[in-house]
Parts: structure tokens; C-alpha cells; sequence
């Protein structure tokens, strides 16, 4: 499959950290994790790399085209892939038959007879937010996206469908994204830190 594409740059938004910590319990950490569309910055290299995993990433401005590049030993796949081009993608990731789990844009995922042909006869699973994700964009930090994100998965989750709930607020004691309050001092606690 030889497939030559530029980086569009409206495709490039970057995913924040409480839009991953929901998948990360469904991958092991002694496993080798592959981030096809993240530099070394990518929340998702950080955060795989914090609790363990191995990972290796690639980006087409770093000479690895995800259509012509595939490392030699990995486990996983986990990205935020440019949704332009998501079913190229999807199509590639179920050739390469390894367990992964794109975060991708929800609305028009059957809309085309490709898609839904390669959801039909390939295995999948949808972990479903309780929100809408905000993703950063350059330097800016977009609020109130127009779309709703999931995660597509295959061979990852337990169930076709999971029902998370995120929260996009930190708790300024343990610096844990969790469901949080603000407190008469300004400050955001969350129930564990506001007892103490």
C-alpha cells in the first residue's frame, strides 16, 4: 500500500492528557506501544513512557509516512490520527492486524460503504466519553469543539462498547485530572485532597 499524502495542517490537533488517561488501563505496560502520528512532545508518548510502556513514534515531518513505515516490534498502536484521512487509516490498521486504539472524530464513522464494509468484517470497539474532548491547536487551546470524539479500537477493550467519564479539570494538590470542585480560595480540589 503505497499512499503519499502532505501533513495538512488543519488535520494537526494535539490531544491533552485527560482525553488519554481513560485507554491507558486497557494497555499493558510491559507492552510495546507504537504512536504513528506523534513526535516526541505527543501527550501519548509522554504519558505511555511515564507508566512504563516502550514506545516508539513516528511522524510523517519526521520521514515516517504511516502508509510506507511500520517499525519491526511492537505490541500496540495508539494515536490521534489526522480524521481526513481516517479511512485510509483505518484500512491499513486492520491490514496490519495488531491490537489498536485511535482517537478519532465520531460523526459519519458508517457513512461511507469503505468504512462500514471494514467495520463489518473486522473486529471493533468504541470506548465512548461522557463530554466533548478540547484539544490543543499550535499554541491555542480550543473550547467547545463541534464534534464528539471516541476512541475506535480493535482487539483492545474488553466489550465492544465502554462508557467513560473524563474530567478535563486537575486537582491542584495531587495534580490528578479527577472530578473536581472549586473551593472559596480559587483553588480546584478534588474529594481525596479537599479532606485534607
Amino acid at each position: 500500500m503505497n499512499h503519499q499524502f502532505k501533513q495538512n495542517k488543519a488535520d494537526e490537533y494535539y490531544t491533552k492528557e485527560y482525553a488519554i488517561k481513560p485507554l491507558l488501563k486497557y494497555i499493558p505496560t510491559d507492552k510495546t506501544v507504537w504512536c504513528p502520528f506523534d513526535k516526541q512532545e505527543s501527550k501519548f508518548v509522554k504519558l505511555l513512557q511515564e507508566r512504563g510502556n516502550n514506545v516508539i513514534f513516528s511522524h510523517i515531518e519526521t520521514g515516517q509516512n504511516f502508509f510506507e513505515y511500520e517499525p519491526k516490534n511492537y505490541d500496540y498502536i495508539v494515536s490521534n490520527p489526522p480524521y481526513s484521512l481516517r479511512e485510509l487509516i483505518l484500512e491499513r490498521l486492520f491490514l496490519l492486524n495488531k491490537p489498536f486504539a485511535m482517537l478519532i472524530n465520531e460523526a459519519g464513522l458508517f457513512d461511507s460503504k469503505k468504512r462500514y464494509e471494514l467495520l463489518k468484517n473486522n473486529r471493533f470497539e468504541i470506548m465512548v466519553f461522557d463530554k466533548r474532548i478540547d484539544y490543543i491547536k499550535g499554541e491555542e487551546m480550543l473550547k467547545g469543539v463541534p464534534f464528539k470524539s471516541i476512541f475506535l479500537c480493535s482487539n483492545i477493550l474488553p466489550t465492544q462498547f465502554i462508557f467513560e467519564e473524563i474530567h478535563d479539570k486537575q486537582c491542584d494538590v495531587c495534580f490528578q485530572f479527577k472530578k473536581v470542585k472549586k473551593a472559596n480560595d480559587g483553588h480546584f480540589y478534588c474529594r481525596d485532597c479537599d479532606a485534607l
